[in-house]
């Protein structure tokens, strides 16, 4: 009896560990540095402004980031004024972030598009945009999914990844906020990256 029991018991665990190979074989590894998710990397963009920036962006401030495109009719306008009311309701605390709004689309968000796009928002979001090329690899390096959907009229839509990227002072990935997640919920984890007084 006890042996079968045995041999019950080493058939689940092979078992549980086959799906796990199998999953993670399916779903792919997800990259771990020192602990962290190896989210972020080097990239070379153009700001609104027509000004070349990189990573270095991020250095000496937190980071509230979101990738979207300035033709998107609802998620992305939505998300950018949620961010907004963010800095906001931070009061002197939201001067202590840098907002930054990455394009999926830079065949149609010029750096003068995403200028004019930037203004109906807040002040202090940078806008940022470069070549396909350019911005395919900012979007790897922040594993960010984005994919040209085709539409009947012969316009096109991006699919992309709806929440927004919290970076540390460092520049690292800290965290994200859901697309349409309560204010409260979203104030509390950007005021866990402010240095404590």
């Amino acid at each position: 009896m006890k042996t079968i029991r045995y041999v019950l018991w080493a058939l689940v665990a092979v078992a549980g560990f086959g799906l796990g190979a199998l999953s993670l074989d399916l779903f792919g590894t997800q990259q771990t540095v020192s602990g962290k998710a190896a989210i972020g990397g080097e990239f070379s963009l153009v700001n609104h402004k027509g000004e070349r920036v990189d990573q270095t962006i991020f250095k000496g401030k937190p980071s509230v980031v979101y990738f979207g495109f300035t033709q998107c009719p609802e998620i992305c306008p939505t998300t950018l004024l949620d961010m907004a009311g963010w800095a906001e309701a931070l009061g002197t605390d939201g001067d202590k972030f840098n907002y930054v709004f990455f394009t999926v689309d830079p065949e149609r968000d010029t750096p003068e598009v995403v200028a004019d796009y930037m203004s109906a928002f807040d002040p202090r979001f940078i806008g940022l945009t470069g070549t396909p090329d350019e911005v395919k690899t900012a979007l790897k390096a922040y594993r960010v999914y984005a994919r040209k959907v085709e539409l009947d009229d012969g316009d096109y839509t991006m699919d992309h990844t709806a929440a927004v990227y919290l970076l540390d002072a460092k520049g690292d990935f800290f965290g994200t906020v859901a697309y349409g997640e309560q204010q409260q919920n979203a104030l509390a984890k950007l005021k866990r990256l402010l240095p404590s007084s």
